[in-house]
Protein backbone atom coordinates (compact mmCIF):
# COMPACT_ATOMS: atom_id res chain seq x y z
CA UNK A 1 0.00 0.00 0.00
CA UNK A 2 1.35 3.19 -0.93
CA UNK A 3 1.46 5.85 1.65
CA UNK A 4 1.71 10.31 0.73
CA UNK A 5 2.88 12.38 3.93
CA UNK A 6 1.83 15.82 4.21
CA UNK A 7 3.64 18.17 6.89
CA UNK A 8 5.25 14.79 7.80
CA UNK A 9 7.62 16.85 9.91
CA UNK A 10 10.65 14.67 11.51
CA UNK A 11 8.77 11.47 10.93
CA UNK A 12 6.90 10.73 14.04
CA UNK A 13 3.82 9.16 11.99
CA UNK A 14 6.07 8.33 9.26
CA UNK A 15 7.78 5.37 11.63
CA UNK A 16 4.12 4.50 13.16
CA UNK A 17 2.89 3.64 9.87
CA UNK A 18 5.94 1.68 8.72
CA UNK A 19 6.60 -0.19 11.53
CA UNK A 20 9.96 -2.36 12.57
CA UNK A 21 10.73 -0.16 15.03
CA UNK A 22 11.22 -1.67 18.63
CA UNK A 23 10.47 0.50 21.68
CA UNK A 24 10.68 0.07 25.93
CA UNK A 25 11.41 -3.94 24.84
CA UNK A 26 8.59 -4.63 22.72
CA UNK A 27 8.53 -4.82 19.05
CA UNK A 28 6.25 -3.52 16.41
CA UNK A 29 6.08 -5.50 13.35
CA UNK A 30 6.46 -4.11 10.11
CA UNK A 31 3.65 -3.02 8.26
CA UNK A 32 2.34 -3.47 4.90
CA UNK A 33 2.95 -0.07 3.98
CA UNK A 34 5.40 2.35 1.74
CA UNK A 35 5.91 5.77 1.90
CA UNK A 36 6.43 6.89 -1.54
CA UNK A 37 6.14 10.48 -0.89
CA UNK A 38 6.79 13.04 2.00
CA UNK A 39 6.84 16.68 1.79
CA UNK A 40 7.30 19.45 4.90
CA UNK A 41 8.07 23.15 5.02
CA UNK A 42 10.25 22.75 7.80
CA UNK A 43 14.25 22.59 6.49
CA UNK A 44 15.41 20.89 9.73
CA UNK A 45 12.94 18.58 10.29
CA UNK A 46 13.49 17.46 6.90
CA UNK A 47 17.14 16.92 7.49
CA UNK A 48 15.88 14.41 10.73
CA UNK A 49 13.80 13.20 8.73
CA UNK A 50 16.19 11.88 5.42
CA UNK A 51 18.47 11.03 8.13
CA UNK A 52 15.96 8.07 8.88
CA UNK A 53 14.37 6.78 6.36
CA UNK A 54 15.38 5.69 3.15
CA UNK A 55 12.85 7.06 0.84
CA UNK A 56 13.87 11.06 0.88
CA UNK A 57 11.32 13.55 2.02
CA UNK A 58 10.63 17.01 -0.06
CA UNK A 59 11.21 20.37 1.70
CA UNK A 60 8.65 22.31 0.10
CA UNK A 61 5.41 24.40 0.72
CA UNK A 62 2.63 21.96 0.15
CA UNK A 63 0.43 24.41 -1.35
CA UNK A 64 3.00 24.62 -4.48
CA UNK A 65 3.10 20.77 -4.11
CA UNK A 66 2.48 18.97 -7.91
CA UNK A 67 1.18 15.71 -7.20
CA UNK A 68 0.68 14.32 -11.27
CA UNK A 69 3.87 13.05 -10.72
CA UNK A 70 4.19 10.07 -7.92
CA UNK A 71 1.39 7.62 -9.42
CA UNK A 72 -1.20 6.21 -7.68
CA UNK A 73 -1.44 6.32 -3.71
CA UNK A 74 -3.54 4.07 -1.42
CA UNK A 75 -3.67 5.69 1.95
CA UNK A 76 -2.74 9.93 2.61
CA UNK A 77 -1.57 10.91 6.52
CA UNK A 78 -1.06 14.09 7.75
CA UNK A 79 -0.92 15.93 10.71
CA UNK A 80 -2.50 19.61 9.18
CA UNK A 81 -0.67 22.76 11.47
CA UNK A 82 -2.66 23.41 14.80
CA UNK A 83 -1.20 26.09 16.52
CA UNK A 84 -4.84 28.02 15.17
CA UNK A 85 -6.88 25.22 17.47
CA UNK A 86 -4.85 24.99 20.50
CA UNK A 87 -6.69 25.37 23.78
CA UNK A 88 -3.38 27.03 25.53
CA UNK A 89 -4.37 29.89 23.40
CA UNK A 90 -8.13 30.26 22.77
CA UNK A 91 -7.79 33.69 21.25
CA UNK A 92 -5.78 32.83 17.92
CA UNK A 93 -7.40 33.66 14.39
CA UNK A 94 -8.85 30.09 13.57
CA UNK A 95 -9.27 31.47 9.76
CA UNK A 96 -5.53 32.35 9.55
CA UNK A 97 -3.53 30.80 6.85
CA UNK A 98 -1.93 28.03 9.25
CA UNK A 99 -5.95 27.06 10.27
CA UNK A 100 -6.80 26.69 6.09
CA UNK A 101 -4.07 24.28 5.80
CA UNK A 102 -6.40 21.51 6.12
CA UNK A 103 -7.69 22.37 2.57
CA UNK A 104 -4.12 21.09 1.48
CA UNK A 105 -5.53 17.64 2.38
CA UNK A 106 -8.55 18.03 0.67
CA UNK A 107 -6.68 19.18 -2.52
CA UNK A 108 -4.80 15.75 -2.27
CA UNK A 109 -8.42 13.99 -1.85
CA UNK A 110 -9.76 15.70 -5.17
CA UNK A 111 -6.69 15.24 -7.34
CA UNK A 112 -5.56 11.57 -6.20
CA UNK A 113 -8.32 9.94 -4.32
CA UNK A 114 -6.55 7.59 -2.32
CA UNK A 115 -8.28 4.92 -0.66
CA UNK A 116 -8.03 5.69 2.80
CA UNK A 117 -6.50 8.67 5.11
CA UNK A 118 -5.59 9.31 8.50
CA UNK A 119 -5.24 12.59 10.03
CA UNK A 120 -4.00 14.02 13.33
CA UNK A 121 -4.81 17.11 15.41
CA UNK A 122 -4.69 18.50 18.89
CA UNK A 123 -7.91 17.89 21.03
CA UNK A 124 -8.93 21.61 20.87
CA UNK A 125 -9.83 20.84 17.37
CA UNK A 126 -13.26 19.30 18.97
CA UNK A 127 -14.47 22.00 21.09
CA UNK A 128 -12.93 25.09 19.20
CA UNK A 129 -15.74 27.53 18.06
CA UNK A 130 -18.20 24.97 20.28
CA UNK A 131 -17.46 22.10 17.58
CA UNK A 132 -17.98 24.10 14.38
CA UNK A 133 -14.35 23.91 12.88
CA UNK A 134 -14.05 20.45 13.66
CA UNK A 135 -17.69 19.85 11.39
CA UNK A 136 -16.57 21.86 8.92
CA UNK A 137 -13.57 20.18 8.50
CA UNK A 138 -14.93 16.88 8.51
CA UNK A 139 -17.64 17.74 5.92
CA UNK A 140 -15.00 19.02 3.30
CA UNK A 141 -13.06 15.69 3.43
CA UNK A 142 -16.99 14.21 3.22
CA UNK A 143 -17.88 15.98 -0.15
CA UNK A 144 -14.20 14.60 -1.57
CA UNK A 145 -16.13 11.32 -1.65
CA UNK A 146 -14.91 10.12 2.22
CA UNK A 147 -16.88 8.07 4.97
CA UNK A 148 -15.58 10.12 8.08
CA UNK A 149 -15.21 9.38 11.68
CA UNK A 150 -13.15 10.71 14.21
CA UNK A 151 -12.04 9.76 17.85
CA UNK A 152 -9.66 11.42 20.63
CA UNK A 153 -6.78 9.02 21.11
CA UNK A 154 -5.13 9.24 24.46
CA UNK A 155 -1.35 8.07 23.58
CA UNK A 156 -0.87 6.85 27.58
CA UNK A 157 -3.38 3.93 26.75
CA UNK A 158 -0.91 2.61 24.50
CA UNK A 159 1.93 2.34 25.95
CA UNK A 160 3.29 5.92 25.43
CA UNK A 161 4.37 7.05 29.08
CA UNK A 162 2.89 10.78 28.01
CA UNK A 163 -0.76 11.95 28.89
CA UNK A 164 -0.92 13.31 24.85
CA UNK A 165 -4.09 13.81 23.51
CA UNK A 166 -5.07 14.12 19.66
CA UNK A 167 -8.11 13.81 17.28
CA UNK A 168 -7.38 11.16 15.07
CA UNK A 169 -9.71 11.61 11.59
CA UNK A 170 -9.80 8.10 9.34
CA UNK A 171 -11.15 8.09 5.84
CA UNK A 172 -12.27 5.84 3.36
CA UNK A 173 -13.43 6.05 0.23
CA UNK A 174 -16.76 5.62 -0.38
CA UNK A 175 -16.58 2.72 -3.13
CA UNK A 176 -14.42 0.82 -0.36
CA UNK A 177 -16.24 -1.21 2.48
CA UNK A 178 -16.10 0.69 5.59
CA UNK A 179 -15.26 -1.69 8.36
CA UNK A 180 -12.25 0.03 10.04
CA UNK A 181 -12.60 0.58 13.55
CA UNK A 182 -10.53 2.55 15.88
CA UNK A 183 -8.17 0.31 17.93
CA UNK A 184 -9.21 -0.37 21.77
CA UNK A 185 -6.77 0.62 24.40
CA UNK A 186 -4.10 -1.66 25.17
CA UNK A 187 -3.82 -0.12 28.63
CA UNK A 188 -5.61 0.80 31.41
CA UNK A 189 -4.78 3.08 34.36
CA UNK A 190 -3.16 0.37 36.38
CA UNK A 191 -0.82 -0.11 34.20
CA UNK A 192 0.26 3.08 31.98
CA UNK A 193 3.66 2.88 31.61
CA UNK A 194 5.02 5.42 34.12
CA UNK A 195 8.00 8.39 33.90
CA UNK A 196 10.62 5.93 34.98
CA UNK A 197 10.97 3.44 32.66
CA UNK A 198 12.74 6.14 30.01
CA UNK A 199 14.30 8.62 32.32
CA UNK A 200 17.29 6.34 33.44
CA UNK A 201 18.91 8.84 35.94
CA UNK A 202 17.30 11.94 37.92
CA UNK A 203 20.39 13.49 38.75
CA UNK A 204 22.65 14.05 35.54
CA UNK A 205 25.93 15.54 35.48
CA UNK A 206 25.52 17.77 32.57
CA UNK A 207 23.86 21.45 34.54
CA UNK A 208 23.07 23.45 31.57
CA UNK A 209 19.92 21.45 32.14
CA UNK A 210 18.81 22.29 35.79
CA UNK A 211 16.82 25.27 36.50
CA UNK A 212 19.20 28.51 38.57
CA UNK A 213 18.26 29.12 42.15
CA UNK A 214 17.05 32.48 40.97
CA UNK A 215 14.52 30.85 38.80
CA UNK A 216 13.48 28.69 41.18
CA UNK A 217 13.01 31.67 43.44
CA UNK A 218 11.06 33.70 41.38
CA UNK A 219 8.63 30.60 40.58
CA UNK A 220 8.13 30.53 44.86
CA UNK A 221 7.77 34.69 44.79
CA UNK A 222 4.82 34.75 42.18
CA UNK A 223 1.30 34.81 42.36
CA UNK A 224 -0.08 31.12 43.89
CA UNK A 225 -0.93 29.08 40.59
CA UNK A 226 -1.24 25.36 40.17
CA UNK A 227 0.32 25.53 36.96
CA UNK A 228 3.83 26.55 38.42
CA UNK A 229 6.24 24.14 39.35
CA UNK A 230 5.00 20.82 37.27
CA UNK A 231 7.18 18.57 38.77
CA UNK A 232 6.54 14.99 37.34
CA UNK A 233 6.23 12.01 39.55
CA UNK A 234 8.08 8.85 37.86
CA UNK A 235 5.34 6.51 38.98
CA UNK A 236 2.99 7.92 36.38
CA UNK A 237 2.89 8.93 32.79
CA UNK A 238 4.46 12.68 32.11
CA UNK A 239 2.05 15.66 31.00
CA UNK A 240 2.18 16.37 27.61
CA UNK A 241 5.37 17.59 26.39
CA UNK A 242 5.21 20.86 23.47
CA UNK A 243 7.48 22.09 20.96
CA UNK A 244 8.85 24.89 23.16
CA UNK A 245 10.98 22.39 24.94
CA UNK A 246 14.09 24.04 24.92
CA UNK A 247 12.58 27.50 26.47
CA UNK A 248 10.73 25.19 29.01
CA UNK A 249 10.04 27.49 31.92
CA UNK A 250 10.12 26.47 35.81
CA UNK A 251 6.50 28.88 36.14
CA UNK A 252 4.34 27.71 33.48
CA UNK A 253 2.62 24.72 32.34
CA UNK A 254 5.78 22.87 31.21
CA UNK A 255 6.62 19.56 33.13
CA UNK A 256 10.25 19.66 34.64
CA UNK A 257 11.29 17.16 36.91
CA UNK A 258 12.48 17.40 40.47
CA UNK A 259 15.82 16.44 41.63
CA UNK A 260 15.98 16.80 44.95
CA UNK A 261 13.59 18.54 46.98
CA UNK A 262 15.39 19.22 50.13
CA UNK A 263 17.69 21.39 47.69
CA UNK A 264 14.46 22.34 45.47
CA UNK A 265 16.83 21.40 42.67
CA UNK A 266 14.84 21.20 39.17
CA UNK A 267 15.66 20.32 35.64
CA UNK A 268 14.16 19.90 32.27
CA UNK A 269 13.83 17.12 30.04
CA UNK A 270 17.23 16.37 27.65
CA UNK A 271 16.70 15.44 24.19
CA UNK A 272 16.79 12.02 24.18
CA UNK A 273 14.44 11.60 27.50
CA UNK A 274 11.55 13.95 25.35
CA UNK A 275 12.07 11.56 22.46
CA UNK A 276 11.61 8.67 24.67
CA UNK A 277 8.74 10.46 25.98
CA UNK A 278 7.19 10.22 22.44
CA UNK A 279 8.34 7.01 22.21
CA UNK A 280 10.72 7.28 19.42
CA UNK A 281 13.03 4.66 19.75
CA UNK A 282 16.60 5.01 20.70
CA UNK A 283 17.72 4.57 17.24
CA UNK A 284 15.90 7.50 15.91
CA UNK A 285 18.44 9.74 15.27
CA UNK A 286 18.02 13.78 15.19
CA UNK A 287 21.33 15.57 13.74
CA UNK A 288 20.48 18.65 14.39
CA UNK A 289 21.05 21.20 17.04
CA UNK A 290 18.87 20.65 20.92
CA UNK A 291 16.63 23.44 20.17
CA UNK A 292 15.77 22.31 16.44
CA UNK A 293 15.51 18.56 17.85
CA UNK A 294 13.18 19.64 20.82
CA UNK A 295 10.88 21.23 18.38
CA UNK A 296 10.75 18.67 16.17
CA UNK A 297 10.07 16.15 19.23
CA UNK A 298 7.00 18.16 20.35
CA UNK A 299 5.87 18.29 17.47
CA UNK A 300 5.72 14.79 16.59
CA UNK A 301 2.99 11.68 16.46
CA UNK A 302 4.22 9.28 18.58
CA UNK A 303 5.27 6.74 16.07
CA UNK A 304 3.71 3.87 18.90
CA UNK A 305 0.25 5.79 18.71
CA UNK A 306 0.36 5.76 15.33
CA UNK A 307 1.25 2.34 14.80
CA UNK A 308 -1.88 1.09 16.39
CA UNK A 309 -3.48 3.33 14.41
CA UNK A 310 -2.30 1.99 11.24
CA UNK A 311 -2.20 -1.62 12.44
CA UNK A 312 -6.13 -1.27 13.30
CA UNK A 313 -6.51 0.14 9.33
CA UNK A 314 -4.63 -2.64 8.71
CA UNK A 315 -6.51 -5.16 9.59
CA UNK A 316 -9.54 -3.67 8.02
CA UNK A 317 -7.93 -3.48 4.78
CA UNK A 318 -7.04 -7.54 5.06
CA UNK A 319 -10.27 -8.27 6.29
CA UNK A 320 -11.56 -6.26 2.98
CA UNK A 321 -9.50 -8.48 0.78
CA UNK A 322 -10.63 -11.52 2.30
CA UNK A 323 -14.11 -10.90 1.60
CA UNK A 324 -13.52 -9.36 -2.06
CA UNK A 325 -11.56 -13.00 -2.62
CA UNK A 326 -14.40 -15.11 -1.07
CA UNK A 327 -17.13 -13.15 -3.10
CA UNK A 328 -15.48 -13.62 -6.04
CA UNK A 329 -14.70 -17.35 -5.53
CA UNK A 330 -18.52 -17.67 -4.04
CA UNK A 331 -19.30 -15.90 -8.09
CA UNK A 332 -17.00 -18.13 -9.73
CA UNK A 333 -18.42 -20.83 -8.39
CA UNK A 334 -22.31 -20.03 -9.33
CA UNK A 335 -20.59 -19.51 -13.40
CA UNK A 336 -19.48 -22.71 -13.26
CA UNK A 337 -22.74 -24.08 -11.85
CA UNK A 338 -25.08 -22.23 -14.19
CA UNK A 339 -21.76 -23.10 -16.66
CA UNK A 340 -22.58 -27.00 -15.93
CA UNK A 341 -26.51 -27.06 -16.28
Amino acid sequence: MKVASLFCGCGGSDLGILGGFSYLDRNYDRLDFEIVYAIDSDEKAIETYNANFAHRAICGDVRDADYSDIGDIDILIGGFPCQSFSTINPTKDTNDARANLYKEIVRFLNEKHPRYFICENVKGLMTLKNGAIIKKIIAEFSLCGYNVKQSLIKAVEFGVPQKRERVIIVGVREDLVDNFSFPEPVLSEKNYIPLKKVIDKLDIENRRYYFSQKAVQGMKNAKNNMKRGLWQDLDFPCLTITSHLAKTSINSRDPVLLVDANTELYRRFTPQEAARIQSFPDDFIFPVSENFAYKQIGNAVPPVMMWHIANALQEAITKNNMHNENHSQEWSTRENSVIAV
